[in-house]
């Protein structure tokens, strides 16, 4: 089936270079020298810069998941963009691990070298499977540049990969099902971005693509979408906007999908199965309706209550281009109560790719995202701070500033999946009006932030605790 072919001559090519006077881990997965993340600029400008620029080791979004807690091990591994010097915009797909054990991370390892690409498009996602191997998936972006995964080759070792397969696959969001197998959610280029999925019982023999959501107006020469996926159990969904005839500005409406039978069927919230792939765009799968209002919605992150009803974490407001002539954006949680949507909102910062993540307890749901516009107003990201609610999503309050005084901006937080103290969420930085450095940071549930090594001369260090301090100097945890 599809990439059992390729899987084979990987496997030989493999054991050919075992051979080789060097191991292939040495010679194929050098380690970084730290953590230094990729800085990107899309080069679309207005009056108040670009679209989106600064550090986006974490982005995108549509990258799914990031990060595994593994209680087997204790262990967290970690996926993210990253680059060889402070002076380079040269992408390499890098893993980490932070050993829970010992509050010490390991020097990241190189898993894919996108060979001069600039673009963290291409960042990674990671999946786990129930044997302990890592899979990530690298991202490629249309046909231009192809996807890849790889498998590590030990449980619960990122010290070295094989590639499974080279396919088109933009946006991956692998997820895991024990006994199952593989379920992937991903973009391709086929009209202009239309949603598929495939499956796999062992992540090497993989089924046909099938197009999820291609939904177009009469008129419409192009259908486009960008979707963000959660997990519940056997319960997989996924929230999309609709880009009108393709087009990624103006982005609107909320849909959400869910299957329970491993991708076999789909149905909205309510149950009721949909043809798939679902092209109406007033699909009983329709949460939100934007498009009248010409309002934008920007997807952040997906959750489940604990009756596995389905969440989602968006931002809308007017217009594509930052600066406040489109005004502040707002922050929303819709969530599904078992009989009809409800949608609070949050509260507001300056930007369209203002990103941040998504806890739900059972008493308390908290976002943590760059909710204040500092130190570089109008550009993406900011100072990142801790909303929460104890009442299902109806009101919300600030509750913690965790940096303040920073030099850049700081943006994407992401989620760990089962995450546990202190590497509870993680993202980057980076000034969003130049080029400049940009540093790894994780958090706990306490509030309490690190920064990752920018410069490692050793396999394994310590973090450094961040302190909001008069002068905000790093102190050693």
């Amino acid at each position: 089936m599809k990439q059992l072919h390729s899987y084979l001559l990987s496997s030989l090519f493999v054991i050919f270079l075992s051979f080789g006077q060097q191991s292939l881990a040495q010679k194929n997965f050098p380690v970084g020298n730290g953590y230094q993340g990729i800085w990107f600029t899309l080069g679309q400008f207005s009056d108040f810069g670009d679209k989106y620029s600064g550090g986006l080791g974490t982005y995108t979004a549509k990258h799914r998941p990031l990060a595994i807690y593994s209680p087997e091990v204790n262990q967290t591994f970690f996926v993210y963009g990253g680059t060889r010097s402070p002076q380079e915009k040269h992408l390499l797909c890098m893993i980490g691990v932070f050993d829970h054990r010992t509050g010490m991370v390991s020097r990241p390892v190189i898993v894919h070298d996108k060979e001069g690409v600039d673009d963290p498009h291409d960042n990674p996602s990671l999946a786990m499977d129930e044997k302990g191997y890592l899979w990530v998936f690298v991202s490629g972006r249309g046909r231009r540049r192809m996807g890849f995964k790889y498998r590590s080759k030990e449980p619960y070792s990122a010290a070295a990969f094989d590639r499974i397969t080279e396919e088109e696959m933009t946006y991956p969001q692998p997820k895991y099902l024990a006994g199952q197998g593989f379920l992937n959610l991903f973009t391709k280029y086929t009209g202009v971005r239309e949603l598929y999925m495939e499956t796999s019982p062992d992540g090497v023999d993989w089924s046909e693509d099938q197009k999820l959501v291609s939904i177009k107006r009469n008129g419409d020469k192009n259908a486009g979408h960008y979707q963000i996926s959660g997990q519940h159990g056997n319960k997989i969904g996924f929230f999309c906007n609709w880009h009108p005839n393709g087009n990624v500005d103006l982005r609107t409406n909320l849909y959400y999908f869910q299957t329970t039978d491993f991708g076999k069927t789909w149905t909205d919230s309510e149950g009721t199965v949909l043809s798939i792939p679902v092209v109406n765009l007033t699909s009983s799968g329709l949460v939100r309706e934007y498009f009248s209002q010409k309002r934008n919605v920007y997807l952040k992150d997906v959750g489940f209550d604990t009756e596995g009803n389905p969440m989602a974490l968006y931002v809308e407001g007017i217009g594509h281009e930052p600066g406040p002539e489109n005004g502040l954006r707002n922050w929303h949680l819709v969530h599904w109560d078992g009989s009809n949507w409800q949608d609070h909102l949050i509260t507001q910062s300056d930007q369209n790719y203002d990103m941040g993540s998504l806890w739900i307890n059972e008493n308390e749901w908290m976002v943590i995202g760059p909710t204040e516009n500092r130190p570089q107003a109008w550009g993406a990201g900011g100072e990142v701070q801790v909303w929460k609610s104890f009442d299902q999503g109806k009101s919300w309050e600030m509750s913690r500033q965790l940096t303040r005084g920073s030099k850049r901006n700081h943006n994407y937080i992401r989620r760990v999946q089962q995450g546990s103290d202190p590497f509870y969420y993680f993202w980057a930085d980076g000034n969003p009006n130049e080029f400049s450095e940009s540093h790894l940071y994780f958090g706990d549930s306490k509030g309490r932030v690190w920064m990752l090594p920018y410069e490692m001369e050793q396999d394994w260090a310590r973090p450094k605790r961040w302190r909001n301090h008069l002068f905000h100097r790093w102190f050693s945890r």
